[in-house]
């Protein structure tokens, strides 16, 4: 596995331009264990740039960075992976993907799957048969919710606690619950077995995100399986 469960935790993702890497290195002081950069209205040019920014910030911590949706941007920036729902590259195409681009750059065919190997492959489930499909397909870890109403999807189908602890448990890889969370009802997944959570507004949307950060990263101790 090229991710620990561990680094899981507190996963923190970020809420657009809005989101500086000023407030993402304060998100890492406060306890995120794992960063995702997530961009809908950029170019792709303007994507790998802020992703390269804010890679140069997590490596400073030793905290990996994953890519929301884009393959291509993640390996141009260097990020260390991807996290892919059901409408982007199938799980399963994705480290044929970064061999090729890893022997398009001139390296050796062991070093191209070495880097197949450790990039890092997150997908989103929603029920317990697309859990099982993606850890067949070679995914690392699951992305489910939305667990609660989500400010930043808010048309999002909820998944229960009930659903969530039956996803976990017909899965070895780490779940990672997403969706609305915050320190006041984060409470509510323990027992669930979840390996983290993760978190858009709840850090980014706040006046103190190093604060909030810390809030979460306590919770998330308290809760995880």
């Amino acid at each position: 596995m090229s991710v620990e469960r561990r680094e899981l935790t507190l996963y923190a993702i970020t809420d657009g331009e809005r989101t500086t890497c000023e407030q993402v290195e304060l998100a890492i002081r406060g306890g995120a264990t794992i960063v995702q950069i997530r961009e809908k209205n950029i170019t792709h040019d303007e994507y790998v740039l802020r992703a390269r920014q804010m890679k140069a910030v997590c490596d400073r911590y030793r905290v990996k960075l994953i890519v929301n949706d884009d393959v291509s941007v993640a390996l141009e920036s260097g990020a260390d992976g991807v996290h892919v729902g059901a409408e982007d590259a199938p799980v399963d195409s994705i480290r044929g993907m970064v061999s090729e681009y890893a022997l398009a750059k001139g390296m050796t065919l062991g070093q191209a799957n070495a880097l197949a190997q450790k990039f890092i492959v997150g997908a989103t489930a929603k029920t317990s048969g697309q859990a099982i499909s993606a850890e067949r397909s070679g995914a690392d870890y699951l992305g489910c919710g939305a667990v609660f109403v989500s400010p930043t999807k808010k048309n999002a189908i909820r998944i229960t606690e009930e659903r969530l602890a039956e996803i976990v448990s017909g899965v070895r890889i780490p779940v990672v619950a997403i969706g609305g969370i915050n320190a006041r009802n984060a409470a509510s997944l323990r027992g669930c077995g979840i390996s983290g959570i993760a978190v858009v507004s709840a850090i980014f949307g706040s006046d103190d995100v190093f604060s909030a950060a810390v809030a979460l990263k306590d919770v998330a101790r308290e809760v995880i399986g």
